[in-house]
């Protein structure tokens, strides 16, 4: 995934703008949140939906180590600012699910096998395909967060609306990484990796389906349901990411926010303080 492309640059230099202004933006969208509000749901509704909100901030809470060390392959600082501000993206949802948990008086996940299992996949493989996984998770979270915003809980719904504001972008960024990280390659390979793609998509829609099931019903929705809208988001975002329809021109955000009153150097502190972390451990092993 290496490339000197200055359309690209221009296009993650868009993406890291985006996420520098959302800073202020989740401020005022997390205080909107009702933290203070009563439990409503019933206990075995209560204890489906702990459990699956235990696994899914597991999942969001990582540093992002390897992927970083990665993507300094691409040599672009457009690419690095971007991403960076991504990662602390998804552990913002991380902090606000732990929130919900802590509510409920539930404590968060050290470990689950699910995501064991997506974590060694993502540090076997190279940065395409760590993207790919990620795309991956994106387009099955969707659904699950879409129906989590239907809860009848004021603070799970909000939790879920809150989230689902990135959601979408976070999907339309992994379709540039992966645009930009295929550019080069033929046709076979995108479709080879396309269809490898789509196979582990089918398998973590039936995994979530299965695990979580019992959240899904206390949301009311079925797995069979879940299962067949999940994998109409990986239809769309697929074909897409790897160049298969439609013109290959970057996505770039949707709907950009209002420009960040906050300093200019607030970005450059960020990415300076993660730089220098990443030199020091070398970004080894990490999640």
């Amino acid at each position: 995934m290496t490339t000197d492309n200055h359309s690209e640059s221009h296009t993650f230099d868009a993406w890291a703008t985006y996420f520098e202004a959302n800073l202020e933006r989740h401020e005022r969208l997390d205080a909107g949140i009702p933290w203070a509000s009563t439990p409503v749901l019933s206990g075995a509704d209560t204890v489906a939906l702990v459990h699956s909100l235990q696994k899914f901030e597991l999942g969001e809470s990582g540093e992002g180590k390897g992927l970083l060390a990665k993507a300094r392959g691409r040599n672009d600082a457009s690419y690095d600012a971007a991403l960076v501000l991504f990662i602390a993206e998804e552990q913002k949802h991380s902090a606000l699910f732990a929130g919900a948990l802590t509510r409920f008086g539930a404590e968060r996940l050290t470990s689950d096998w699910t995501d064991g299992v997506f974590v060694v996949l993502r540090r076997l493989m190279g940065l395409r395909t760590e993207v790919t996984l990620f795309l991956i998770a994106e387009t099955v979270a969707m659904e699950y967060f879409e129906a989590l915003g239907r809860s009848s809980d004021p603070v799970l719904r909000g939790v879920a609306r809150r989230v689902l504001t990135d959601e979408v972008e976070h999907i339309r960024f992994q379709i540039d990484q992966l645009r930009a990280g295929f550019e080069r390659s033929s046709m076979v390979t995108r479709w080879v990796a396309a269809a490898a793609a789509w196979v582990v998509a089918l398998g973590a829609a039936t995994v979530v389906a299965i695990d979580h099931g019992p959240a899904l019903h206390a949301l009311g929705l079925r797995r069979l349901t879940f299962w067949r809208r999940t994998l109409r988001h990986a239809a769309r975002a697929l074909p897409q990411a790897f160049r298969l329809s439609g013109t290959s021109a970057p996505f770039g955000p949707s709907a950009p926010p209002a420009s960040s009153s906050r300093p200019p150097s607030a970005r450059t502190r960020l990415l300076t303080s993660a730089h220098r972390a990443g030199r020091k451990c070398g970004f080894a092993g990490a999640k």
